[in-house]
C-alpha cells in the first residue's frame, strides 16, 4: 500500500482535488484516482471529500493507493486486424461484439485478452490491470478503430490529446428516418439517465458537454446514411444525441423504441482516427474498412 501526503501551498490553492492529483501522480488516471476519492481513500485533514472539492491553503492532503493486483486477465489467442503498429501504439479494427475490457460477464474475448497475446509485456499499465493499454473505448457493437499504448509515456500523450478534443474520430453511421438537413451539429450535454443506469440522456442540469457534428452521405427511402465526428467523447455521444432529433441508429435496441431490423447491435462504425504520434510529433491517420454487415445493409438500401 503506497501513501502519499502533502500541504496544500498557494500555488495549488482553488484547484480540484482530483486534478491536482492526477498532475501530481502521473502514473494514476484521474478516473482512477476519482475512485480512490470515492472509496475514501483520499482524505483532507483527515476526513473523505469528494473529487470536487477546492484545496485551500494549508489543507493535508492524505492518498492511500492500493498495490497493483496480480493480473488475472489471460491472454487469448484472438485474431487483431492492424491498422497500423509500431513501438509506441496500436490501431486495430475491432470487430462487432466485441467488449474492449474485461467486466462483469465479459472477462474472456475482449480486447485486452487478445492484445495481451499480441503485445506480450508491451502495454502500458496507467489503467490498471484490467485495462493494459486502453486509453479509450468504444461499445461492444460498434466496429472500427481503436487505439492501444504500448508504454505509459505513449497512454499519457494520447490522453491529453482526448482531454484537449485534438484527435479525429470519424463515424459512419445509418440513422433511422430522412434528415433533411445535409449538415448540421448536436451540442447537448450527456449525463446518466435518471431512472435507468444502463442508458445515458441529455442531461442540461448534470450532463458534460457533448458535441456531435454530422453530414448527409446518401439518403434512402426510410433511413440516411450519415458521417458524425465526434469533437468530444461522451459514452454513447453519437446515439443519445441522434436519438434525442428523432433520427436513432438502426438495429439500437438501447435508443430506438420499436425496432423492426434484424440487426444485432447498432449501425455504427469508428471509420477515422488521427493522432499525433507520441515519439514522431507527426499527424497519423488511419481508416477502417466498414465490416462486411455493413456494406450489405447498404446495398440492401440502394
Amino acid at each position: 500500500m503506497a501513501e502519499f501526503h502533502c500541504t496544500v501551498t498557494e500555488e495549488i490553492e482553488e484547484e480540484r482535488l482530483d486534478k491536482f492529483l492526477s498532475e501530481t501522480n502521473e502514473t494514476l488516471s484521474r478516473s482512477y484516482l476519482q475512485k480512490l476519492i470515492k472509496e475514501g481513500a483520499v482524505q483532507v485533514n483527515g476526513n473523505p471529500v469528494k473529487s470536487s472539492y477546492k484545496l485551500k491553503i494549508g489543507d493535508q492532503v492524505s492518498c492511500l493507493v492500493p498495490e497493483m493486483k496480480e493480473l488475472e486477465v489471460m491472454p487469448e489467442e484472438i485474431p487483431l486486424s492492424i491498422l497500423y503498429e509500431d513501438s509506441d501504439i496500436l490501431i486495430i479494427n475491432k470487430p462487432k461484439g466485441m467488449v474492449v475490457h474485461p467486466a462483469a460477464g465479459h472477462t474472456s474475448g475482449t480486447v485486452v485478452n487478445a492484445v495481451l497475446f499480441h503485445c506480450r509485456e508491451d502495454l502500458s499499465g496507467i489503467n490498471g490491470v484490467l485495462r493494459p493499454g486502453i486509453v479509450h473505448r468504444i461499445d461492444m457493437n460498434t466496429t472500427g478503430s481503436l487505439v492501444i499504448c504500448k508504454n505509459d509515456l505513449s497512454h499519457r500523450f494520447v490522453a491529453q490529446q482526448l482531454k484537449e478534443h485534438t484527435i479525429t474520430r470519424k463515424y459512419r453511421a445509418i440513422v433511422q428516418g430522412i434528415l433533411k438537413e445535409d449538415q448540421g451539429t448536436i451540442n447537448a450535454p450527456i449525463g446518466r439517465h435518471p431512472s435507468d443506469r444502463k442508458r445515458m440522456a441529455i442531461n442540461h442540469k448534470n450532463g458534460k458537454e457533448a458535441i456531435t457534428h454530422y453530414r448527409v452521405l446518401q439518403r434512402f427511402q426510410n433511413c440516411t446514411y450519415i458521417e458524425c465526428i465526434l469533437e468530444t467523447g461522451r459514452t454513447h455521444q453519437i446515439r443519445v444525441h441522434l436519438s434525442s432529433i428523432g433520427h436513432p441508429l438502426l438495429g439500437d435496441s438501447t435508443y430506438l423504441a420499436k425496432s423492426s431490423s434484424k440487426l444485432q447491435g447498432q449501425t455504427l462504425h469508428a471509420m477515422t482516427l488521427g493522432l499525433i504520434h507520441p515519439t514522431t510529433h507527426q499527424y497519423l491517420e488511419v481508416d477502417a474498412p466498414l465490416p462486411e454487415y455493413f456494406e450489405k445493409l447498404l446495398s440492401t438500401l440502394k
